[in-house]
């Protein structure tokens, strides 16, 4: 799992107990926006993906799909 998801959940976790220091709560605010722009970073490269196997665009596809793997393995 991605080092900031797992800060993400944690401090979800704490907040469900205590209310967040200041710090804490910057860093959860910060760790949201990092996890909402990857996974519109992997939908669309899933959209781009979709497209280069339909037009059968063998390459981009590959390359295509090397970007996910490397985002999703971050």
């Amino acid at each position: 799992m991605n080092v900031v998801a797992e800060r993400f959940i944690e401090l979800a976790v704490i907040q469900y107990y205590r209310p967040l220091t200041m710090k804490e709560l910057s860093e959860f605010v910060e760790s949201y926006r990092y996890l909402i722009n990857r996974q519109w970073r992997i939908a669309k490269l899933r959209n781009m993906s979709l497209i280069a196997y339909e037009i059968g665009d063998t390459d981009w596809h590959h390359e295509i799909c090397s970007r996910i793997e490397k985002l999703e393995g971050m």
